[in-house]
């Protein structure tokens, strides 16, 4: 009886008790119809989240500070906080690979053609949008259409692409004020560029003639001397496309040319164009170059990223000045910047899809968002004068540079602001727009599959047996080159070659590029 009667009033209780939830959510439901119009309160928005967002390269010295401003906003407007997440660029693709393979959850991560975008989206890695970006409304009206449609695979958008027009073709930066003390040539030729790193290694015997800390500027000798179609970044497996003849597709690794190549760097290193521990050198290109260890940048240096040392070293070195000459002068032809190039996505193993696209478009679209996270703290990391970005202080004392987070993807051209020297930029790019010609590798989705595993295993035959040929670290040439493709054919390269091949024409097929 007495367990009975327990149980009744439990009951009741029970009852009482959601009777009067119900009476609260009735007469508190005005509130909150006003409260989502407004933007929502925290109840509104769901439980409080933190977003993994990744990006590419090393963080500035400030992001604890420009993290912790971002959260504020983001609690406020979202309810989430951000984690910003950085590889560092100490064998970035192999960590980039990890990141989207191994499940760890992560809610937005760079993307771009040179890390892949098109191959990793037909292979799954990242969530389509197409039914997240309605709720994301300022977002999608911000990115055109075209533009919209440019980054599709297989008719799905899996990538926000950056909506700010530029060239990001490769070029020579090199020191000019050097170049000029010590009467040189323009390093606009393979020969003018080799006395004038002889000239370099002769009048300043301290200095690295060659900042690239890798076998990277093989890339930058093969576009000073061939039409290769641009990548923006090393043509795979070794393969050899000229942008006249797109469906001629020939092996560079073994030929005759290769060869050639090979003894030239040889020769560089027995200059002492390069140092001797090349292969294990931990600072990046520009950091070499921007604190006068080194003279020239041979790969990765395109007009932004040129403007971008010219800062630091006004900043640090008034006296010093810098040079450049972009590859496309010396191919004939420039190709704009695709908007698959700088973009974010969403990969599988998000948790908060939602919610990191409604940050993403904060971040994009909200000045607040986007100026902390581009240029830092007003006041203290930059100032405005007559419309120009100005840095405050140098670039060894200001912990948040312009573009400190590598924020390429998120530019917004209504709120960017450029350093006066950028003016030289932009001139520059009005001299590429007189060569410029379509860009037509990008939409090139490479599938990888029928050969994901030769291609691992040739990864490693690069790094131990063309690596060191690539420095001149390789006594005998030719014998080593001889090893090296031994090796890369047991591996499964003439494998890859012949697929990778198959794919690529089937491309210009349907895309009908003869």
């Amino acid at each position: 009886m007495r367990n009975k009667m327990i149980r009744h009033l439990s009951l009741v209780l029970a009852l009482m008790l959601f009777a009067g939830v119900l009476a609260a959510c009735n007469s508190g439901s005005g509130g909150n119809a006003q409260g989502s119009e407004q933007g929502g309160s925290s109840d509104n928005k769901g439980e409080k989240v933190t977003l993994q967002f990744y990006m590419l390269g090393d963080a500035p010295k400030d992001l604890p500070v420009i993290e912790s401003e971002i959260n504020k906003l983001a609690e406020a407007d979202l309810n989430v906080n951000v984690k910003f997440n950085y590889t560092s660029w100490t064998d970035w693709d192999q960590k980039y690979k990890l990141l989207l393979s191994s499940g760890q959850p992560i809610d937005l991560i760079f993307t771009a053609d040179w890390t892949n975008y098109q191959s990793y989206a037909k292979k799954g890695a990242f969530l389509p949008l197409d039914e997240l970006l309605p709720k994301t409304p300022e977002l999608k009206s911000h990115v055109p259409d075209d533009m919209w449609n440019a980054v599709k695979i297989n008719d799905k958008i899996y990538t926000v692409p950056s909506t700010w027009i530029e060239y990001v073709t490769e070029g020579i930066a090199y020191r000019e004020d050097l170049r000029e003390k010590y009467n040189l040539p323009k390093p606009e030729s393979l020969e003018t560029l080799e006395a004038y790193l002889e000239g370099i290694k002769a009048n300043e015997p301290n200095m690295i003639p060659i900042a690239d800390s890798n076998a990277n500027h093989t890339h930058g000798i093969r576009q000073l001397t061939s039409k290769l179609v641009n990548t923006a970044g090393q043509l795979p497996y070794g393969l050899d496309i000229m942008y006249d003849t797109p469906s001629t597709v020939t092996s560079y690794w073994g030929s005759a040319q290769h060869l050639e190549d090979l003894k030239t760097y040889k020769r560089w290193m027995d200059k002492g164009f390069f140092p001797k521990n090349v292969l294990n050198v931990k600072d990046t290109s520009n950091s070499l170059l921007q604190n006068g260890k080194a003279a020239v940048i041979l790969a990765g240096e395109n007009p932004n990223k040129f403007n971008s040392d010219v800062i630091k070293i006004q900043s640090t070195h008034p006296d010093w000045k810098l040079g450049y000459f972009p590859y496309p002068n010396a191919k004939g032809f420039a190709q704009p910047v695709h908007p698959i190039h700088n973009g974010f996505a969403i990969p599988r193993s998000s948790k908060n899809p939602e919610r990191a696209l409604a940050f993403y478009e904060k971040m994009v679209t909200d000045k607040r968002y986007n100026w902390l996270t581009e240029y830092g703290v007003e006041g203290k990391n930059f100032e405005v004068k007559d419309g120009y970005y100005h840095m405050i202080g140098d670039s060894q004392s200001n912990g948040f540079p312009r573009e400190g987070m590598n924020g390429w993807a998120w530019r917004n051209p209504e709120f960017m602001l450029y350093d006066k020297s950028f003016d030289e930029v932009l001139t520059m790019f009005k001299d590429l727009d007189k060569i410029k010609k379509p860009d037509i590798f990008t939409g090139f989705a490479e599938d990888w599959t029928p050969y994901q595993a030769e291609k691992a295993a040739l990864e490693q035959v690069e790094k131990q047996y063309l690596y060191p040929l690539n420095v001149g670290l390789v006594a005998d040439v030719e014998g080593g080159l001889k090893t090296f493709m031994e090796k890369a054919k047991q591996a499964g390269l003439e494998k890859i070659q012949s697929e990778y091949t198959k794919q690529w024409q089937e491309y210009l097929k349907s895309a009908g590029i003869q």
